[in-house]
């Protein structure tokens, strides 16, 4: 997954650009921000691989802002103003988008990004941001247990106890790493090193009995007699 924030001072334009991530099935949003200084205080505790940065805002603009990072996300400039789109790619901008943004050039511009960088959506991070209750939360991978699908929501069950997060199972597998997590049910993907007793029907993982459905088994990487 592509991590990613929105820079702008408009909410309508941040609730477009919310809704087209939402659609496309390889970004998470972070966070909203609506100035370049909440950005700068978010880029100092979070993984940002991209940035969705509007120019004109109030104070700090958003050529300003890239100009003042030594070591930027990648940029996708979206803005009202096409008279800015040269200064933008001198900053090494992945593409510039006028607005109102349409979905179809926002998933050309994202297209371009896997064009220029293929390897950001393959970076093995220790952790995933989880959205539960409004509030984004930190989850280590290592702390997963294992994770149920429960109609639109997905609930995490940790180390810590458990979390309840709107996501479906597929968007989930997308988010962490296939060596650690393996789907063994339609419902259910386990933490491959939490797993204590494997047979051909279920897993037993501490005091919890899970199901292997018969198309996910070979997904264990086991050789059951």
């Amino acid at each position: 997954m592509i991590t990613c924030i929105i820079v702008d001072d408009e909410p309508l334009a941040q609730e477009v650009l919310e809704s087209h991530i939402k659609r496309h099935g390889q970004l998470q949003l972070l966070a909203k921000c609506s100035s370049a200084v909440m950005a700068f205080e978010l880029l100092h505790h979070k993984q940002v691989d991209l940035i969705f940065l509007d120019i004109r805002m109030p104070g700090i603009s958003g050529i300003s802002f890239v100009r003042s990072l030594s070591n930027p996300p990648k940029i996708i400039f979206t803005t009202a103003y096409p008279e800015y789109a040269l200064a933008g790619f001198d900053l090494d901008a992945v593409d510039y988008l006028l607005k109102p943004v349409t979905y179809e050039l926002f998933a050309r511009s994202i297209q371009k990004l896997l064009r220029i960088q293929p390897e950001i959506v393959s970076k093995d991070r220790e952790y995933t941001y989880f959205k539960v209750s409004g509030k984004l939360v930190k989850v280590m991978h290592a702390d997963i247990i294992f994770a149920q699908s429960v109609k639109d929501y997905i609930q995490l069950q940790t180390v810590s106890g458990r979390l309840l997060t709107h996501m479906t199972m597929k968007n989930l597998m997308q988010m962490l790493p296939a060596r650690l997590f393996a789907r063994i049910h339609r419902s259910y993907l386990v933490n491959r090193n939490m797993i204590n007793i494997v047979s051909k029907t279920k897993v037993q993982i501490g005091a919890e009995t899970i199901p292997v459905g018969n198309l996910y088994r070979s997904n264990l990487n086991f050789d059951i007699p």
